[in-house]
C-alpha cells in the first residue's frame, strides 16, 4: 500500500470580480470536466482584486485525522477524515472551524464560521472535539483552490460555475456525496423565485 505523505500546517495559498462572493459557494456546472472539480461544491474563503481562494467542501479523503496531524502532535483516534479542499498546495492543511474565541481578531468567511491554519487552532479544537467538547464543529483539509486575478471572473462569465450564498456552518453536516446535486436543486429554486425562468441544464 502505497503510503499518503503527511501535510504541513503552512501554506501561501493566498491568492475582484467587480463583487466579492467571498462566503458564497461555487458549484461546479456539469459541463465542468476538470477532474479537480468535477462535481465539487467550493466554499470562497478569500475574494478581492488579486484573485480568489477556496475549499472543496464535497470530497472525503480516506486520510484520518489522527493521522494527517499525527507529527504534529497526538490525539484520541475518531472517525473524522481529512477532506480535498482543492489542487493547490495539497499538503497544507486548513481548518474550518466555529470558534469566534481563537479567531478573535478574523473576520468569518459566514456567520459563525472561521477558517484557519496554525497549529495552536488545530491542537485546540480538534483535541477539544475528541475529549467530548460538542461546542466546537470543525471540519479539516487538504490543499485548497485558487485563482489568480480575474481568472474566476471568467470561469462564471463562461457557465463553468454556480453560486449562492453560503447559508451556515450546517453544511459541515451534510452528505458530502449529495451535497452538489442539492446545492444545484437550490440555485435552480432560486432562480425561479426570483424571477429568472431558466432551468439549469443538468436538469433536462
Amino acid at each position: 500500500m502505497e503510503r499518503q505523505p503527511k501535510p504541513s500546517l503552512s501554506h501561501e495559498c493566498r491568492p475582484f470580480m467587480h463583487q466579492s462572493i467571498r462566503g458564497h459557494f461555487l458549484i461546479a456546472s456539469k459541463p465542468l470536466k476538470d477532474p479537480n472539480f468535477f462535481r465539487t461544491v467550493v466554499l470562497i474563503v478569500e475574494h478581492n482584486a488579486e484573485g480568489a481562494m477556496g475549499l472543496v467542501v464535497n470530497r472525503p479523503s480516506s486520510v484520518s485525522v489522527a493521522h494527517a496531524l499525527s507529527e504534529h502532535f497526538e490525539f484520541p483516534q475518531n472517525d473524522e477524515v481529512v477532506y480535498f479542499g482543492g489542487p493547490v498546495e495539497p499538503t497544507a492543511l486548513f481548518i474550518l472551524h466555529n470558534s469566534q474565541e481563537l479567531e478573535n481578531s478574523a473576520e468569518p468567511v459566514i456567520p459563525g464560521l472561521y477558517v484557519g491554519n496554525s497549529p495552536d487552532v488545530f491542537q485546540s479544537i480538534v483535541r477539544s472535539a475528541a475529549e467530548g467538547d460538542r461546542s466546537f464543529e470543525y471540519r479539516i483539509f487538504s490543499g485548497c483552490a485558487g485563482w489568480a486575478a480575474d481568472q474566476l471572473d471568467g470561469e462564471l462569465e463562461r457557465g463553468d460555475w454556480y453560486h449562492i450564498p453560503a447559508p451556515s456552518e450546517a453544511f459541515l453536516y451534510e452528505d458530502p456525496y449529495r451535497f452538489w446535486s442539492k446545492s444545484l436543486r437550490t440555485v435552480s429554486v432560486t432562480n425561479q423565485l426570483f424571477g429568472d425562468n431558466e432551468v439549469l441544464p443538468e436538469w433536462n
